[in-house]
């Protein structure tokens, strides 16, 4: 890794009457509000749940009837370092097909009382299905539902399974909060009847509508304290998994979950450790705000990712999340690395290992993958070779401008990773080739005596992937191309008498636009995910007594004549407006929350 600082100014040192604003985020989430947790009555004088959500669009389901599979109920009391709960799954017999279109996780949760958020997983046989975060609750209480497509774990349903769910949870005098979970799988059985072998039998199995053969779980072990993930504690510590792999595949993806939590929550406002040693601030986290994730095979590279900016329920200021929930939140985004190029190195029956790092990493990192295989079902054996590797190493720049605890700080990335190999199937020969490029580019900037941080982050994830196919299939070729944007502005002003003014302006963006070979041309894809939060709060005695939060959403997607749009807003729980677009031609129809619309102002 080549890494350069330029620091321009003399260093001194300045007092603090709060801790800086790199660390505010970090400490709002440990702040006691009564204020936060206030009910509001409905017309009867009953205070109503209140229902959470994120902004999402719904999945596309079949006309045909779901068979659907209870799966858990359970209570999340005091689980926090405990072994996860488990539950035996056997697949639906009262389904008249065993080959279904769409497949479909439903999780179905309430909450009373008060709760910090809380991340959970829900692993089936040791594969990761959902990664996410539970909802802050009130006194009221609260509901929400996450629906995910899990289709893509197809053949990993049809066999029995342990089920593992990890869900943390503390309760005591202060966090009452018990979270009441209830698990459902909905099948779509497919129009067509063919079994699962009859459908695989037919292609290659390049492309979404093909599901893996088998899935091998790359994470922990059970027995455990925690959940099935590794937990990656710094820059030099990693997990890594053993495994083996029939010797009849000819397709290879690995899957990738990825959270932060603790000091890493917010590691994009993480300022660099000269700044932290110049200011003696030793209870503030630093390693600077650059973090990526680098997955080895056997020791070497093999793909990056470079992770969305989730932000949590509790994160930034409680009262943006409240009903609707950050980017990213209820179901945390996955990331796909092709490593069918690397095939002909692990097929020889032998074990070997697949291991992650963080790089410049805080504790603590919850990290683990499934690895998707295709298995040539004419041949008991494939053969490969591993062409090119090459790995250009991560160039990451500082640029240094700060006298005592005020400055601006420049850090910038770049990475390159290629792979091609070929693998030979009773196809015939199939040349993959893997292309990932990445950019990074953050500001920071600290002023009020360190008390205000804007941060500005943008990231852009590319990757690609082409495989050469044997007549009479068409290449594949799928390209995906992601940016992540961050834009922060915090900020905390004295009032005196031990009260302070918190105030955060956050926007979140995730963009992504797919193109994806067909026989008849490219499926392509676009979203365009924008959210943007205000928040006030005031703060005395580490009590949060008063406080605002307003966040809109602008979410628009399209796909090969599929559209949908969602434009929604909040403020203190109520929503202001619900507009929703479900078709190209601009039809639409309105949720209001009051009896008027009301934009909010996009706070910058």
């Amino acid at each position: 890794m080549d890494y350069f600082i330029v620091p321009l100014f003399f260093l001194s040192l300045i007092s603090l009457q709060h801790p800086i604003s790199a660390s505010n985020f970090h400490k709002i989430k440990q702040l006691e509000s009564d204020f936060l947790d206030q009910p509001t009555s409905s017309g009867d004088g009953t205070p109503p749940p209140t229902e959470y959500f994120e902004v999402t669009r719904p999945i596309e389901l079949p006309k045909t009837k779901p068979c659907s599979y209870h799966v858990l109920n359970h209570d999340f009391g005091y689980t926090y370092g405990k072994p996860p709960v488990l539950a035996n799954y056997t697949p639906p017999t009262h389904c008249p097909s065993q080959w279904f279109s769409k497949i479909v996780l439903e999780w179905n949760a309430t909450c009373k009382g008060r709760q910090f958020d809380r991340i959970f997983g829900v692993w089936l046989g040791g594969v990761e299905l959902l990664r996410s975060c539970t909802a802050e609750p009130r006194p009221n209480g609260i509901f929400w539902t996450v629906q995910k497509d899990i289709t893509r774990y197809h053949s990993l349903l049809l066999s029995d399974q342990t089920l593992a769910v990890y869900l943390g949870n503390l309760v005591d005098k202060t966090y009452t909060g018990v979270y009441h979970v209830d698990i459902t799988i909905h099948f779509y059985p497919s129009v067509k009847t063919l079994s699962f072998d009859e459908s695989n039998s037919r292609a290659l199995a390049f492309g979404n509508d093909f599901p893996a053969d088998l899935i091998l779980p790359i994470s922990r072990n059970l027995p455990l304290n925690s959940g099935l993930w590794f937990e990656i504690q710094n820059s030099t510590d990693l997990g890594f998994k053993e495994f083996k792999i029939p010797q009849n595949a000819y397709r290879a993806v690995l899957e990738v979950y990825v959270s932060f939590h603790e000091n890493d929550e917010f590691w994009y406002t993480n300022p660099p450790d000269e700044y932290l040693f110049a200011n003696n601030l030793t209870d503030t986290p630093g390693n600077g705000p650059f973090r990526e994730v680098v997955v080895t095979l056997d020791g070497n590279v093999v793909g990056s990712v470079w992770p969305f900016t989730v932000i949590y329920t509790g994160g930034v200021n409680p009262l943006l999340w409240r009903p609707i929930t950050g980017i990213g939140s209820f179901d945390l985004p996955t990331y796909d690395i092709e490593i069918t190029p690397f095939l002909g190195t692990i097929l020889d029956g032998k074990s070997h290992s697949l291991g992650f790092s963080v790089t410049n990493g805080l504790n603590v990192w919850f990290i683990d993958a499934n690895l998707h295989l295709w298995l040539d079902r004419k041949s008991s054996r494939t053969e490969g070779e591993l062409v090119i590797q090459s790995d250009k190493p991560l160039a990451e720049y500082l640029v240094s401008d700060f006298t005592g605890l005020n400055g601006t700080f420049w850090t910038s990335a770049k990475r390159s990773i290629f792979s091609s190999g070929w693998v030979r199937s009773s196809y015939g020969n199939i040349t993959t080739s893997l292309f990932q490029d990445f950019v990074y580019n953050n500001s920071m900037v600290m002023g009020n005596n360190g008390n205000k941080q804007i941060v500005n982050q943008v990231i852009f994830f590319n990757d690609s992937v082409h495989a050469k196919l044997p007549s009479p299939f068409v290449d594949f070729i799928d390209e995906n191309y992601r940016k992540f944007s961050l834009f922060s502005d915090s900020d905390e002003l004295d009032q005196h008498n031990h009260t302070y003014l918190s105030v955060a302006n956050v926007t979140l963006g995730f963009d992504e636009n797919k193109s994806e070979s067909a026989a008849f041309g490219f499926l392509k894809s676009s979203l365009k995910n924008v959210q943007v939060g205000h928040g006030t709060m005031v703060v005395k005695n580490n009590l949060v007594v008063s406080g605002l939060g307003e966040t809109q959403q602008d979410y628009r997607y399209t796909s090969h004549g599929n559209c949908y749009s969602r434009k929604v807003g909040s403020s203190n729980y109520t929503i202001l407006y619900d507009k929703v677009i479900n078709s190209c031609n601009k039809r639409s129809h309105s949720h209001l929350g009051l009896n008027f619309i009301k934009k909010l102002p996009i706070m910058l």
